[in-house]
C-alpha cells in the first residue's frame, strides 16, 4: 500500500511539474543582462489562461513592479533590474490564488566587456549586401526542415534556394579579399510562410534565427567569424511589419497590436506624404497604417507594449550576436515618434552603434528629414544615425546611361551633391547604385566601362559605399522581370556550379576586370583618408568631365571622369585652386606616375584618380 502511494504522488507532482513547464508558449525576451543603462525589463508571457495569473520571484536586485493581463493568454511583466543585480537564473512563479500553475527559469546574463562600446560602421567602411537564400548553400542539410511550410525549390525563382549562413561563413575570405569591411544580409530571422519566404521581410519569429539558414547559436559564431576576418556585421530588422503566419495572428496579443481595417487596405507606399505640410488625414493613415502587403500585418507602434517588445528585440540581438550596425526597413512607413524613441533606447545602451533606415523617397530634402541634426521645420528629431541616399542612387544610374548635357548624364550627381546642406552629417550618408529591390547596375548601365565609371564615382565621392552581390561580376536583372531576376543565385555558391567566382572560375574577360577593378579601389581606398573623411570640392561636369577633389591633412585626391566616348586632355588652368602646390600625382589604378599636371589625357569612358604630391 505504502508503495501505491508513493507512485501516486510522484506521478502526481511529475504531472504537476510537467503542467507548470508547458503551460507558458512563449515568454520574451528569452533572457536579459545586467548592467543596461535601462534597468526596466517587460516580459511577454504566453499561454492559455496565463492572463488570470499573478507573478512572484525573488532575486537579489530584482523588483517585479507590475504585471498586466491582455485577455485571458497574455500577460506583460514588469521588473526592475538594479545595479547591484547579479548575473544567475530565477524562477518566475505564476500563481491562480494559491495554486501554481507555472513555472519558468529566466535567466540574466553578464554582458560582454567592452559590449556597449560597439564600434558601428562609417566611412572607412565598404558594405556588402547579399541575400542569404541566393548566396551560397554550404549545408545542404537544412535546406528543408521540419515545420516550415516552404520547401527548397531552385527552379523556382521566386522560391528559396537553400543559401544559409554556413555558406557565407565559408566564403568570408573571399569577402575581404576584394575589400569589403562590413556585411548586410537581408533578414534572417524565421520566415515561415508558404511562398516567398526567402527575402525575410515577413518575420514569424523575432527571437529566431530561420532554421533553413542555421539557428541563433550559428549566428553568434558567423558573427565572431566574420570579426576574425575584419568584417563588421550589419542586421536587417523590420519594425514596420510582420509575417501573417507569425502565431500572434491565431491568438493576438492586443487588438491594436497592428491595424486592422474592415477589409484589407494597402499602404499607398507614398512615405513623402509624412513630410507633406499639406498632408490631408486621410493620406497619412493610409501610408502609415495600411498593409505592406496582404501577407504582412502592419505594426501599431503607439500601442505602448508593441513598441517594448520592438524596442528590447533590437537592443537584445545586439547584445546576444554582438552587432556592429542594423538596417531598418521601410523607415518612415513606421509611427515616427515611436522610431525616434528606438533610436534614443539604442544609442543609451550602445552610443557608437550606427543605424542606417531604409528611406526610399525621391528628393534629399525628403532623405534629409530622417536623419539626425537636420534642421527641419516641424522640429521633429529622429536620432537616427545613417540614411541611404536614394536620390544620387537614381542620380549615378542616369549619369553614365544617358547623354551629356545642360541637365542629364553627370550633371544630375553635381545636382545632387549641390543639395548637401540639407544633411546632418554627410558621412552617414549611405550611397550604392542598386540593391535588392530595383534594376540590377549592370543591366542598366549596359557596359563595363559605365560600370567602371560608377563604380569609380562610389568609391571616391562623400558617404560610405554599399555594393549589391554580383555587383562586382556584372550580374544582370531587371525588376520588370520579377524580383527573381534581381535575386539571383550567385555563381559558385551550390555545389554543380559551371562559374565559381569565389575560385575565379568560367568567368569572361569582362566580368574579371570589373571584379579587378572594384577590389583594386576598395583595397586602396581602405587607406586613404581623403577619400573616406576628406573635403569634397566638386566642379560642374562640362564638356562630359566631372573633375572633384578629396582632401585631408597632407592627402589630397582628384578624380576626373570621362563620360564621353572619345578620350580627351583636361587642361589644369580652371582647377587651379585646388592643384596649387602640386606637380606630380599617382594613378590609383595604374600606379603611373604624372609629371606633368598642365594638361592631362583621360581615355574614353573611364575615370582617372590620382594622389597628388608637391
Amino acid at each position: 500500500m505504502r508503495k501505491i502511494l508513493i507512485l501516486l504522488c510522484f506521478s502526481f507532482f511529475s504531472w504537476a511539474f510537467t503542467n507548470a513547464q508547458t503551460v507558458i508558449d512563449h515568454l520574451e525576451p528569452p533572457n536579459w543582462w545586467v548592467g543596461m543603462k535601462e534597468s526596466s525589463l517587460q516580459l511577454m508571457v504566453h499561454g492559455k489562461g496565463i492572463g488570470k495569473a499573478t507573478v512572484e520571484a525573488v532575486y537579489p536586485g530584482l523588483t517585479i513592479q507590475k504585471y498586466q493581463a491582455s485577455g485571458d493568454n497574455y500577460l506583460f511583466v514588469d521588473l526592475d533590474i538594479s545595479k547591484e543585480a547579479k548575473a544567475g537564473k530565477f524562477d518566475l512563479r505564476f500563481m491562480v490564488g494559491k495554486k501554481l500553475l507555472a513555472t519558468y527559469a529566466y535567466e540574466l546574463k553578464s554582458r560582454t566587456a567592452g559590449s556597449a562600446i560597439r564600434q558601428g560602421f562609417n566611412t572607412a567602411d565598404a558594405i556588402y549586401l547579399l541575400m542569404p537564400d541566393r548566396f551560397a548553400n554550404g549545408d545542404p542539410t537544412n535546406d528543408n526542415m521540419p515545420g516550415m511550410l516552404e520547401k527548397a525549390d531552385r527552379n523556382n525563382k521566386d522560391g528559396r534556394h537553400g543559401g544559409d549562413l554556413q555558406g557565407v561563413k565559408n566564403n568570408l575570405p573571399y569577402l575581404k579579399k576584394i575589400g569589403m569591411t562590413a556585411l548586410w544580409m537581408t533578414p534572417l530571422l524565421e520566415n515561415n510562410m508558404p511562398k516567398a519566404s526567402y527575402h525575410g521581410y515577413a518575420c514569424t519569429d523575432y527571437y529566431k534565427i530561420d532554421p533553413r539558414y542555421g539557428s541563433n547559436a550559428s549566428y553568434c559564431e558567423f558573427v565572431a567569424e566574420a570579426h576574425k576576418n575584419g568584417i563588421k556585421v550589419i542586421m536587417d530588422m523590420v519594425f514596420n511589419h510582420f509575417g501573417s503566419k507569425h502565431w500572434w495572428m491565431s491568438d493576438l496579443p492586443a487588438q491594436d497590436w497592428l491595424h486592422q481595417w474592415p477589409e484589407f487596405t494597402r499602404s499607398n507606399y507614398r512615405a513623402g506624404v509624412i513630410t507633406d505640410p499639406h498632408q490631408s488625414v486621410y493620406d497619412r493613415k493610409k501610408m502609415l497604417n495600411g498593409w505592406f502587403d496582404n501577407t504582412m500585418p502592419d505594426f501599431d507602434q503607439t500601442n505602448p507594449y508593441v513598441a517594448k517588445y520592438l524596442i528590447q528585440n533590437s537592443i537584445w540581438w545586439v547584445e546576444y550576436a554582438r552587432l556592429d550596425g542594423i538596417r531598418q526597413d521601410t523607415y518612415p512607413y513606421a509611427d515616427k515618434d515611436f522610431m525616434a524613441l528606438w533610436m534614443k533606447r539604442v544609442l543609451q545602451e550602445y552610443p557608437n552603434l550606427k543605424v542606417v533606415g531604409e528611406a526610399w523617397l525621391n528628393t534629399a530634402s525628403q532623405v534629409a528629414y530622417w536623419q539626425e541634426g537636420t534642421a527641419n521645420k516641424d522640429n521633429f528629431r529622429s536620432n537616427l544615425t545613417n540614411v541611404f541616399d536614394f536620390p544620387l542612387m537614381f542620380a549615378i544610374q542616369k549619369a553614365f546611361s544617358e547623354p551629356e548635357g545642360w541637365a542629364s548624364g553627370m550633371a544630375g550627381l553635381y545636382d545632387i551633391l549641390s543639395q548637401d546642406f540639407l544633411y546632418g552629417d554627410l558621412n552617414r550618408l549611405v550611397t550604392f547604385t542598386d540593391n535588392h529591390d530595383i534594376d540590377r547596375m549592370a543591366s542598366v548601365l549596359k557596359s563595363t566601362e559605365n560600370v567602371k565609371l560608377a563604380l569609380a564615382f562610389l568609391c571616391t565621392t562623400r558617404g560610405i559605399p554599399m555594393f549589391y552581390y554580383g555587383t562586382e561580376i556584372m550580374m544582370p536583372g531587371m525588376k520588370n522581370d520579377g524580383d527573381g531576376n534581381i535575386r539571383c543565385d550567385f555563381p559558385g555558391g551550390w555545389q554543380g556550379d559551371t562559374m565559381n567566382v569565389f575560385q575565379g572560375a568560367k568567368l569572361s574577360t569582362e566580368q574579371k576586370e570589373v571584379s579587378a577593378y572594384l577590389s583594386t579601389l576598395l583595397n586602396w581606398r581602405k587607406g586613404n583618408r581623403a577619400v573616406q573623411d576628406g573635403r569634397l570640392v566638386h566642379y560642374i561636369p562640362e564638356q562630359g568631365m566631372y573633375v572633384y577633389f578629396r582632401s585631408l591633412g597632407a592627402a589630397h585626391v582628384m578624380v576626373i571622369l570621362n563620360n564621353n566616348t572619345t578620350s580627351k586632355s583636361l587642361e589644369s588652368l580652371r582647377y587651379k585652386e585646388d592643384l596649387k602646390g602640386f606637380t606630380t600625382a599617382k594613378d590609383v589604378m595604374s600606379g603611373a606616375m604624372l609629371n606633368d599636371l598642365n594638361s592631362i589625357s583621360v581615355p574614353a569612358k573611364s575615370a582617372r584618380i590620382l594622389e597628388l604630391a608637391p
